[in-house]
């Protein structure tokens, strides 16, 4: 069985972001870069099916600046096969992204039985990849993917919805699944594990051998800008019994006119 997994590098949530001179996308030179916490459920579920069915291979990619392949490394060094970087700017929109990945599964001749991905990117939050993906590969998916079983040659699948509910999906091979967090529990890379990530095969595409042009964009950013600083908060001295309810009074006019929360 060959197993697919799409992740995606992003920045890490404690690194300052700040856009880049030209307004179009956020400054990438002093970034740490993780692995998308969504993807870490894929390659966790695809390590997991691969161990119950043996002989399966599971294969990670991804596209963007090669300038750290944490992400993929550290995929490789948690039990994964193999790696595939197609070599991009990380500014891509949905579409292009998920064209790279479908020309790179083609150019590397794999046939995928399963692909993996996380529900969505903390960074751009699109939520698109997968589907769109799926699309291009002529196959169903199924996304928001909490619970996970091969049962009588069949794949049941749960996903959640709105109100707490769970929707369950019975699916054949070839299917994408996009799995979110409580599908399981991620594993952490062995020192071993992470020994052997640095000899595991990664093979390097450009946009051009995975079949994307410039003309494939459909979306053009711009006007990056932080969002404005808040204003300091307010302070009321309300020990003066005196002056309690002129203090209540003006809590309460700044509440309802300043802060519109009343």
């Amino acid at each position: 069985m060959n197993i697919l997994v799409c992740i995606k590098q992003v920045p890490d949530t404690e690194t300052k972001i700040v856009p880049n001179q030209d307004s179009n996308f956020i400054e990438t030179s002093s970034i740490k870069w993780i692995m998308n916490p969504y993807d870490e459920f894929a390659v966790e579920q695809a390590l997991q099916v691969k161990a119950a069915n043996p002989g399966s291979t599971v294969t990670v990619m991804r596209v963007g600046k090669v300038h750290d392949t944490e992400a993929l490394r550290t995929a490789l060094a948690m039990g994964a096969d193999d790696a595939i970087l197609v070599e991009a700017e990380d500014n891509l929109d949905s579409y292009m992204t998920a064209k790279a990945l479908k020309g790179s599964i083609d150019k590397s001749g794999k046939s995928a039985d399963l692909i993996f991905t996380g529900k969505q990117a903390i960074d751009d939050d699109c939520l698109q990849v997968p589907q769109l993906l799926a699309q291009m590969m002529n196959i169903p998916s199924v996304s928001v993917v909490v619970g996970f079983e091969q049962r009588d040659g069949k794949l049941v699948l749960k996903r959640e919805v709105e109100g707490g509910a769970l929707e369950v999906y019975e699916a054949e091979q070839p299917v994408l699944i996009a799995c979110n967090k409580g599908l399981n529990t991620p594993r952490y890379a062995s020192l071993p594990g992470i020994m052997k990530a640095k000899r595991k095969p990664l093979t390097k595409y450009s946009l051009s051998d995975v079949g994307v042009q410039a003309e494939d964009r459909r979306v053009h950013y711009s006007n990056f800008h932080l969002p404005p600083e808040k204003p300091p908060g307010k302070t009321f001295d309300a020990s003066d019994e005196s002056k309690e309810l002129e203090t209540v009074q003006q809590v309460v006019n700044l509440l309802r006119n300043e802060a519109k929360v009343i």
